[in-house]
């Protein structure tokens, strides 16, 4: 009986037809940076031979378009797309997306080892290969209340996986430099795998320290001169474009051919809408062209180079013996997918019809105690008051300084400003914590809006310029479960339920993009003018340089780094 490995053999020398062969189409060698004309030959999920004749079972004539290889998403959080790892299979890798590495970090610090499991059953499920890096900050902060606690006893049960490639973003660089013992104990267990990062403006000594500590991947450079000291010191640094975090433009200069094999890209945290509206890791690819981008670069970066970084050794080419992750699209500049195919399976609906299901864990993750117009009071306070400056685009955020006007012995928003009020409700039943503080940025003149998509402990945030309102969307999330709701003087104008530990739909994504769509336009009514609304809003809890934060514990000035992103 003839082996897998003997067919790859045969097929490839051409003893015997191939089982699909991509015919009279050009594949992109991100050695040469050449387009060359060839056959593609495919054994099951290997590509077996190309730069040849080749006859095929089924024979696919692609007409001149051009064949590269699988884009992989180097750093992720699937929960940010509001969908399940199933949904999103299905909803990203039509867009040529082969390959995740993905970071429960969300769903984990909802629900711990649960979270975790889950997106790893649901890995062994999906079409696209889903892998995993163990959520290595939970929670992120002693500042706030988690639902759950990961120290290293609770993750070393999962480290040999096969879906799993190592510690996920070592948010917490201030517990590496000064040696926390958590922190320690997690990367002495992971010493000699892979260590992923996130130190955000980290520089000098610090950032030398924080390396030495065996950390190598990273994607919180927002500036070229930070990504490049990044690389002279051994970083391989992953260029993020979200629905938030856009930092694609600012890291350009760096996406060079000599720089390309120490770059990946990714998209962190993106949602349904603004994939349909824009694509993936194909946007990115297509908007670097056109700025100038070298496309050897940007092709490099998309696939071999990310496969590298993260030592998956059999993708990232089209050559023979590589794994049969390609992607048909109509040009380098386009990069408009037209065929995909999966470890050799032509991606179709069909295809995601064979998958098994995973059931959904968390549905009653939501258990904040009701709330009141009199719980968003803030005590006037003497001299001027803290305010959240929020930066479209980014998730770093300014600390400022305002004296606002009272109202009683309250201190009252300042619509001229732009400052409106901003509080976190703890949700997973743990202690009722509540803290209020204002913000500035989102426009809004009238209403709320609510989340229960907080990072990093998820607990509800809500803005607002009414208590009324967001007294009635702060309490809306516990009855739908969590997700996001919107209110207009006393009306809920829109809202999603996000029932999988408040962070994902159990719905289609189609159905989840059509509902964000709406979402939007309910908050644009409220005067937003943020892009993102409700990301940036869900973003909002994060520690912040300066060092800002609003926790369900309060309104926290720190005077040194902290977490953030």
């Amino acid at each position: 009986m003839t082996t897998k490995l003997e067919r790859y053999i045969d097929q490839g020398v051409g003893r015997e037809p191939a089982d699909i062969v991509l015919k009279n189409g050009r594949f992109f060698d991100l050695v040469t940076g050449e387009l060359v004309a060839s056959d593609i030959a495919i054994c099951g999920d290997r590509i077996v031979g190309i730069c040849g004749d080749y006859q095929g079972r089924e024979e696919i004539d692609i007409a001149g378009r051009i064949v590269v290889p699988g884009f992989i998403d180097t750093h992720l959080h699937i929960e940010s797309s509001l969908v399940t790892p199933l949904e999103f299979d299905r909803c990203v890798l039509p867009y040529g997306v082969t390959t995740v590495i993905c970071d429960p970090h969300e769903i984990a610090n909802v629900l711990g080892t649960e979270g975790i499991r889950y997106f790893l059953d649901c890995s062994l499920e999906t079409i696209m290969d889903i892998r995993v890096q163990l959520s290595s900050c939970v929670p992120a902060t002693h500042l706030e209340t988690s639902g759950a606690d990961l120290p290293i006893e609770k993750l070393l049960p999962f480290r040999n996986h096969p879906k799993v490639i190592g510690l996920a973003e070592f948010m917490n660089f201030p517990g590496v430099i000064h040696k926390d013992p958590v922190c320690m104990a997690k990367l002495e267990a992971f010493q000699g795998g892979h260590i992923d990062g996130h130190a955000p403006l980290l520089r000098g000594n610090d950032l030398n320290g924080y390396l030495a500590a065996g950390i190598r991947t990273e994607h919180e450079s927002t500036t070229s001169e930070e990504a490049l000291e990044k690389i002279r010191k051994g970083m391989h640094i992953l260029v993020r474009e979200g629905s938030v975090s856009k930092d694609l433009h600012a890291l350009m200069p760096i996406i060079t051919e000599r720089l390309s094999p120490y770059l990946a890209l990714c998209t962190d945290d993106r949602n349904p809408l603004d994939i349909a509206e824009q694509g993936h890791l194909d946007y990115m690819i297509r908007t670097a062209i056109a700025h100038g981008v070298e496309p050897l670069a940007i092709y490099r970066a998309s696939s071999i180079s990310a496969a590298r970084a993260f030592g998956l050794r059999d993708r990232g080419l089209v050559a023979p013996g590589w794994r049969a992750d390609l992607v048909v699209i109509d040009s380098l500049e386009n990069c408009k997918a037209e065929i995909v195919f999966s470890a050799g399976r032509r991606v179709t609906a069909e295809l995601f019809a064979t998958r098994g299901s995973v059931e959904p864990v968390g549905l009653n993750s939501v258990k904040a105690r009701p709330i009141n117009a009199a719980d968003f009071g803030v005590p006037v306070a003497e001299g001027e008051s803290s305010v959240i400056g929020v930066t479209p685009g980014k998730i770093i955020t300014q600390h400022r300084r305002y004296r606002l006007p009272t109202k009683g012995n309250q201190t009252d928003i300042d619509l001229g400003n732009d400052i409106i009020k901003v509080a976190v409700i703890e949700r997973h039943g743990k202690n009722g914590n509540h803290a209020n503080g204002f913000v500035q940025g989102f426009g809004l003149k009238k209403g709320a809006i609510a989340s229960t998509v907080g990072h990093d402990s998820h607990n509800i945030c809500v803005v607002g310029v009414n208590e009324d309102d967001m007294a009635l969307a702060a309490n809306r999330l516990s009855d739908i479960n969590g997700g996001f709701v919107v209110v207009e003087d006393g009306v809920v104008t829109g809202e999603i339920a996000l029932p999988v530990a408040g962070l994902m739909s159990l719905e289609p994504y189609e159905s989840v993009r059509d509902t964000l769509h709406h979402l939007r336009q309910a908050a644009y009514a409220l005067g937003a003018t943020l892009e993102e609304p409700f990301l940036q809003l869900a973003f909002l809890p994060l520690p912040v340089i300066p060092h800002l934060k609003i926790s369900d514990k309060g309104l926290v000035d720190v005077d040194k780094f902290m977490l953030i992103g």
